[in-house]
Parts: structure tokens; C-alpha cells; sequence
């Protein structure tokens, strides 16, 4: 679960005290969360040199995040989430209401309305709000078993993990981690990238899922093909879980058997699940 709603403001040194002069309040968000640890700057920054070492351009950027949240209003339309998701309810001034729908996307976003955005984190960026995700809250819950336990309480797994990757990289290079933590993932999995069906990588930035759908040669007509976090949104403590969950009820829709998720990690580093369904 990742409540991003409700990350404090912090205090230093207020535990024992000041003696004298002004202090300053820390937004653990960005310390916590978005800033790199080792440079201080955030992570959004730190990806403009991932776009400029890949030959990522601004017009690349804004068509994916486009395709993002197309394809996910059109899933979202079409009822393809209504069986993963577990509709909560929730006491507001209005009385009680039921949520059960994602509510980040912008069904109504254009090519134009995103090209109007200006760079967030450079001034000579290419990086917006349009093709960046937003600040989120979500959960996914999920039971994972071996096969013992599984047989001796007559359970019916959803799919099974075949191998995982962990990876590391320059820190400032993080956005490019999947890459290598795919490729282990499969080696350890005995795959080749042919047996993979379908694949879900975290849109932390359109650019990051670019320059790993490139790096990797992977079809983009597999590539989170119901939308990715640009449009769901990236409550980034949750973010493995929920796209793990994503893609596994994407895969049982299309009756597919192969996946792979992968995900960047600030400070630098990449993780991959290849996973194998057994409904």
C-alpha cells in the first residue's frame, strides 16, 4: 500500500529541540520518495540525461504517454479492470460511497493539450507532467505460496514465478535498471525474449519505458498494453505489486501464459518478475 496523500512534512532537529535561528521543513515525499539519495536531485531530473543519452525526443515522449492513457480508457470502458479490482467502501461528507474505479487517467488527453505542456524539471527538458505519471495512492494484495503449501491446502494459483531479476546501475541512470534485470530474469528462466507474450513496465517516465522497450527489441504491441502508470497512476511503494496484478489479469484476459514486469528503482537499480500462468 502506498498512501502518498498522507506523506508528512518533517521537522529536523525538532526532537530535542532548536537552540537558535530558523529551520526548514523537509517534504519526505521527495526525500523519502522522488529525490535521489545520493545527488539530492529529483528523479525526473536525473531522466533528462536518460533521454539525451538515448536520443529520446519530446514528440517520442508525448505519443507514448498518449498511447498510455488511450489504451487504458479504453480498457477502463471496455470493464477489462472491474475483476481485479475490490471495490472499498468510503465514508465521505456525502455519506457512504463506493470506490471502484482507477480515477487518475485523462480519458480526454490530446497530442496538442500535451504539447502545450511546458518541461518540469529543466528548462531545456522534454520531461511534463503530460508524459510523466502523477502523484498517487493504491494498493494491491497479494498471497504467494510454495508448492507444498499451495497442495496441502487445495488452493488454485493464478500463475507461478518462473525467475526474477535484480539489477544495478549507475544511480543517476536508473530508468535504464529493467534492461538488465529482464535479461537475467530470462536467463534464469530459460526464455528467450520470443516465449515472452506480454509485457508491463513501469511508465515512471514515458522515456524510461521507451528506452527499455528499445534496448530490450521488444514489440511494442505487447508492451503495457492496457495502459501503464502514465494513466493509472504511480503509487510508487505499491507499484510492484499492482502491475504484477495488472498484468496477470491483462494475460487472463487474452489467454496468455508468458509475461514479464519490470520496474526502475530511484538510487539506481532495476527488478523483474518473468511469470508463467497456471489458471
Amino acid at each position: 500500500m502506498e498512501n502518498m496523500d498522507l506523506c508528512p512534512y518533517l521537522l529536523t532537529s525538532a526532537r530535542w529541540g532548536y537552540r537558535m535561528g530558523d529551520n526548514k521543513i523537509v517534504d519526505s515525499m521527495l526525500l523519502d520518495g522522488l529525490h535521489d539519495i545520493f545527488s539530492g536531485n529529483h528523479s525526473g531530473w536525473h531522466t533528462e540525461d536518460l533521454v539525451k543519452k538515448y536520443s529520446i525526443s519530446r514528440e517520442e515522449q508525448d505519443a507514448w504517454a498518449l498511447r498510455s492513457q488511450q489504451r487504458f480508457s479504453k480498457a477502463q470502458a471496455e470493464g477489462k479492470f472491474d475483476t481485479e479490482i475490490t471495490p472499498i467502501e468510503i465514508t465521505t461528507r456525502k455519506g457512504i460511497e463506493l470506490f471502484q474505479k482507477d480515477e487518475h487517467n485523462r480519458p480526454d488527453t490530446t497530442a496538442e493539450t500535451l504539447a502545450q505542456l511546458k518541461p518540469a524539471f529543466r528548462k531545456e527538458g522534454t520531461i511534463t507532467a503530460g508524459n510523466a505519471p502523477g502523484l498517487n495512492s493504491g494498493a494491491a494484495a497479494m498471497v504467494i505460496a510454495n508448492a507444498p503449501f499451495v497442495s496441502a491446502h487445495k488452493l488454485k494459483p493464478m500463475a507461478r514465478i518462473v525467475a526474477y531479476g535484480v539489477s544495478a546501475v549507475e544511480p543517476g541512470m536508473f530508468g535504464i535498471g529493467p534492461v538488465s534485470a529482464v535479461l537475467q530474469a530470462l536467463e534464469r528462466a530459460k526464455w528467450k525474449l520470443a516465449d515472452v507474450e506480454r509485457v508491463e513496465i513501469n511508465e515512471a517516465f514515458a522515456a524510461i519505458a521507451i528506452a527499455v522497450t528499445r534496448e530490450l527489441g521488444l514489440n511494442e504491441n505487447i508492451v503495457n498494453v492496457e495502459g501503464g502508470a502514465i494513466a493509472h497512476g504511480h503509487p510508487i511503494g505499491a507499484t510492484g505489486a499492482i502491475l504484477t496484478t495488472r498484468l496477470l489479469y491483462s494475460m487472463k484476459h487474452d489467454g496468455l501464459n508468458r509475461g514479464i514486469v519490470t520496474l526502475c528503482i530511484g538510487g539506481g537499480q532495476g527488478i523483474a518478475l518473468a511469470l508463467e500462468r497456471c489458471d
